[in-house]
């Protein structure tokens, strides 16, 4: 029985590859996906803090809203606190609605990730040509407001059509964050060439955890001391990425930031074995290595 398949990568369990280590001999890369995110008033997609009535939503619009404009402020005096670096996912929508906090990320030297317009849309519904227009739209503003394109893609909703690595190949971009297979780096084939895949969390990931599962503050915050520790004793056979991924509207919200605090605290204790990153840095020291040596 043949199953259809994508053809991007082929299967090769993690016990199997090539060993490598991180900069400075780690073992563990940890990078901190921050999500801003910008939505439509009164149509189009958004995540629910509790089920939504007729359009205008000013419930759940509002609650997504205070992510901007409290939440994602809260969360970069802890980040700064802690001394945390940051991959800041952002919507081209952001740089029109919220300048003031794209220029307070941009202040503190982090990389910006193209994650589309506005998650109000999923580009996986789209024409081909309407996908790459988006994709282009997404990648001139950052490149007009950061003075340089990005390297790194997450589409809105994590969705994508059949071509969408294909596009971000062709426009520039070098890796991708929509695959969660893996706990290490994958290239995958594109039409016209390679593009690198590096690990985005489901798991350690708020939105599944406190939307989908309704997981409790206290609870999300150890799925990140334990995830962290986890891997930390399964790098000793292999090098890995842990990625966390966040959403100011949730997890800067005063309760659930308290409990954030706690797990990055644990994780930023400093430890030979362990390198804090961003997706980017990790992108560029794969693309430096041998080949082969990335599966």
């Amino acid at each position: 029985m043949s199953l259809p398949g994508h053809g991007r990568y082929d299967y090769v369990p993690i016990t199997e590859r090539a060993d490598y280590s991180w900069p400075g001999g780690a073992r563990l890369a940890v990078y901190i996906g921050l999500n801003l995110e910008h939505f439509a008033f009164g149509e189009g997609l958004g995540a629910e803090l509790a089920p939504g009535g007729p359009q205008p939503d000013i419930l759940n619009y509002a609650w997504r809203d205070y992510g901007n404009r409290v939440g994602a402020f809260r969360m970069l005096e802890m980040f700064d606190a802690l001394r945390l670096p940051a991959s800041v996912l952002a919507n081209s929508a952001m740089y029109d609605y919220a300048p003031q906090l794209m220029a307070a990320w941009r202040a503190r030297g982090d990389e910006v990730v193209g994650h589309g317009r506005t998650n109000a849309e999923r580009q996986s519904t789209l024409s081909e040509a309407d996908e790459r227009t988006l994709i282009a739209d997404a990648t001139a503003a950052i490149t007009a407001a950061e003075g340089t394109p990005p390297q790194g893609w997450l589409s809105p909703w994590i969705a994508e059509s059949r071509v969408t690595p294909d596009l971000l190949h062709e426009a520039g971009y070098t890796y991708t964050l929509n695959w969660c297979m893996d706990d290490q780096p994958v290239w995958m084939r594109t039409r016209s060439g390679r593009i690198l895949s590096i690990p985005y969390p489901q798991e350690a990931n708020d939105i599944p955890a406190i939307v989908a599962r309704k997981d409790g503050a206290a609870q999300f915050a150890d799925t990140l001391i334990d995830t962290f520790d986890e891997m930390l004793e399964q790098s000793r056979a292999q090098p890995l990425v842990m990625g966390i991924a966040l959403h100011p509207y949730l997890v800067g919200q005063p309760h659930r930031l308290r409990q954030l605090r706690r797990a990055l605290t644990h994780i930023a204790a400093p430890r030979p074995e362990v390198w804090i990153t961003r997706a980017g840095e990790i992108s560029r020291y794969c693309h430096d290595q041998p080949e082969g040596l990335i599966p």
